[in-house]
């Protein structure tokens, strides 16, 4: 990890100018480009299938992978994409600081659309991976208003990833009034393996190689989390719905 701090806004050709040349110093989680796919619990072909607990509210697409789950105005003409690490301190201090925030300035006003990738530095390894897939499962299980609630309780408990996450996760889950046993299972098993890894990839693809990374209508806008990320990313934001009008 480095130094918790913000960045000015840049453009991907700017991130990836400034990696190139080794300039910039990431904010947040960071880790090495390039997918990691886990083995072990996680299955084998990396298909997507259901939980425990029957018919799925949000179904995997023609590719087997679930979209991303989505908050505010879903037909918004403003999107702020974020990618996550659920062990990453700075993505679990930014969702208790930060994200509340947002929700109140645009999302309850449908001002943006907003979505959640995953994007598994790993900080912890296979939890990071787990945690993904456990979300995912909550999406797939309850829909994307519960898989927020649920992303929040288990960033408020992010330090028990790396150690003790599917018991957690089934803690939260039976918390919403959920399955936590399927998810649970969904955690172990990695059962959303095939989903994480797409949306991984994607965020890499974009040149985002830290956590969180708000990416605003396709550009990078700030990584990290600091005290001046928040107001980095609410005049991105600013911008871009101005240019709307």
């Amino acid at each position: 990890m480095t130094e918790e701090r913000s960045l000015s806004r840049f453009s991907r050709r700017g991130v990836l100018g400034g990696l190139a040349a080794g300039t910039l110093a990431l904010a947040g989680c960071s880790g090495g480009g390039g997918a990691t796919t886990q083995d072990g619990d996680g299955d084998a072909d990396g298909d997507t299938h259901g939980t425990a607990d029957g018919d799925l509210v949000v179904t995997p697409g023609a590719d087997g992978t679930l979209p991303a789950p989505v908050a505010g105005n879903p037909d918004a003409q403003v999107t702020l994409a974020v990618y996550e690490d659920y062990a990453c301190p700075h993505c679990a201090h930014y969702n208790q600081d930060g994200f509340p925030e947002l929700a109140s300035s645009y999302l309850d006003a449908g001002e943006i659309r907003y979505e959640h990738h995953d994007l598994p530095i790993p900080v912890a390894n296979p939890g990071s991976w787990e945690a993904a897939s456990a979300g995912r499962a909550v999406q797939a299980m309850a829909g994307d208003e519960q898989f927020y609630a649920f992303a929040k309780g288990v960033f408020e408990n992010y330090r028990q990833v790396p150690d003790g996450g599917p018991s957690m996760y089934a803690s939260v889950s039976n918390d919403l009034g959920l399955d936590g046993g399927a998810v649970r299972s969904a955690a172990v098993n990695q059962t959303y393996q095939a989903t994480v890894e797409a949306d991984r990839q994607a965020g890499i693809d974009a040149g985002v190689q830290s956590t969180p990374t708000f990416v605003l209508d396709g550009d990078i806008v700030a990584a990290g989390w600091g005290e001046e990320t928040l107001s980095t990313v609410r005049s991105a934001i600013d911008d871009a719905l101005g240019s709307t009008v």
